[in-house]
Formats: structure tokens, C-alpha cells, sequence
């Protein structure tokens, strides 16, 4: 195992990020350590503008308004390769992509979509929120809302796409959908759990000193254009 891979791990800090260059960020880190031009993992931490996101499992079935309030709205709807259904990602979500080579750590799907779920719990727990998981589908829930979710992808043994923290965001656009492909469940968000305002930059921090505490590693700050050219660190 490469000591970088196992221990010392790259951690990009973006602001709100349209989700198909996200996208597009994700599948280049992905080629990037599989040919060794990176040689650790990267972590990808940002806020996406309002999108429906349909994962293999999902369908239009699960989007319970009609295209006409969508372009209203001017929210997309836009068909990717992560697991599970259909969900909603909007600014005050933490997102957290992970682009990591599990052969290279050791570890498990299992294992690394319950670390996932972790960190939620554990940042939730730090804010006085008691979280936990639920058997009938991936992520964290408050009772029978839902306030974090997971969907990943692996191409090559290389984990992309992750997690999705629900902080501060508008939860109406989830009244649109049936979440995750599940009916008779709703969405919250720490802030509302709380009913009072929560600080993205307080939870960001938050969130890396858990990954790290979760999965053992180092989160090495780094630039954007620093992972645009090949490097080892």
C-alpha cells in the first residue's frame, strides 16, 4: 500500500460548484490515481446550486411534480451513475466526495459506506442531534426524516460521488420527490432540528476532523490548481 493512500489523504475545500463539473472533477481524480499521476486520495468538499440527482436504481416515477414546476424553478434533473434513487442537492447541503482507491487502503464497500454514515452521525452527535441509520435505506435519519445521504460509484476500485449533509438548506424541493425512492418519509436538516442557524464553515471543519478521526488518515489542504497538473505528494 502506499503510505499517501493509506494515511495521507488530499482535501479540496470548494465553494458552490455546478454539479456537472463536479462531475466532470471526479472522473478526472478518478483517471488521475488509477494511472499514478496522483498517487493518494483526494477528498472533495462543496455545495451544489438546486439539482435532482437519479441514481441507477431511480426514475421519473419517484418525481411527484410535473416538468413545468422544475422549469419554474429552473432546477435540472440530471441521471447519474451512483447508486440509489432520486434525491436533491441544494446550497446548505454539505457535499463530500471521496475519490478513493479501496484496494490500495484495504477496505471494504461495507466498511467504507458505514465510515460515511459515521462521519454524518458523529458531526450530527457534535451539534446535539442523536442521529442514526436506518436498515431500509443508506444515509442518517432523525426519526422518519431524513438528514443525510449516501450514493457512491466505483469504476476501477476507485470510489466517487459520497455523502450529503443536509445543514441549512430549503427542504422544499424534497416535498417534490419521493427521496431515495421512498414514500411516507420526509427530509430535515440540522438547522431545523435545532431550530436555530448553523454555520456551514463550523460543520465543514467539523466534517474533516471526523473523516479523519473515522477512517484514520491525515487531511492534507490542497489548491484546485494544484490537482490539475501530475503530482506526488
Amino acid at each position: 500500500m502506499h503510505e499517501q493512500l493509506g494515511k495521507k489523504w488530499l482535501c479540496l475545500d470548494l465553494p458552490v460548484w455546478e454539479y456537472t463539473e463536479a462531475r466532470k472533477l471526479q472522473a478526472q481524480l478518478v483517471s488521475r490515481i488509477k494511472d499514478g499521476s496522483i498517487d493518494t486520495n483526494v477528498v472533495l468538499m462543496l455545495e451544489h446550486p438546486p439539482v435532482f440527482t437519479v441514481g441507477r436504481r431511480g426514475g421519473s416515477k419517484n418525481l411527484t411534480v410535473s416538468e413545468g414546476v422544475l422549469r419554474k424553478a429552473g432546477i435540472p434533473v440530471i441521471h447519474v451513475e451512483r447508486g440509489g434513487d432520486i434525491t436533491f442537492h441544494g446550497p446548505g447541503q454539505l457535499i463530500v466526495y471521496p475519490i478513493i482507491d479501496l484496494r490500495a487502503v484495504n477496505m471494504s464497500v461495507t466498511d467504507y459506506v458505514e465510515g460515511l454514515e459515521e462521519v454524518m452521525i458523529r458531526i450530527a452527535g457534535q451539534w446535539g442531534i442523536k442521529a442514526c441509520r436506518n436498515p431500509a435505506n443508506r444515509g442518517i435519519w432523525v426519526a422518519n426524516n431524513k438528514l443525510g445521504s449516501v450514493g457512491i460509484a466505483i469504476r476501477h476500485g476507485i470510489t466517487f460521488h459520497g455523502l450529503a449533509l443536509n445543514v441549512n438548506l430549503s427542504l422544499e424541493p424534497f416535498g417534490w420527490i419521493n427521496p431515495c425512492g421512498l414514500k411516507d418519509v420526509g427530509a430535515t436538516s440540522m438547522e431545523r432540528e435545532l431550530s436555530r442557524k448553523v454555520r456551514m464553515n463550523r460543520v465543514r471543519e467539523g466534517v474533516k476532523y471526523h473523516f479523519k478521526a473515522v477512517f484514520g488518515v491525515d487531511l492534507i489542504m490542497t489548491r484546485l490548481s494544484e490537482l490539475t497538473v501530475s503530482q506526488k505528494v
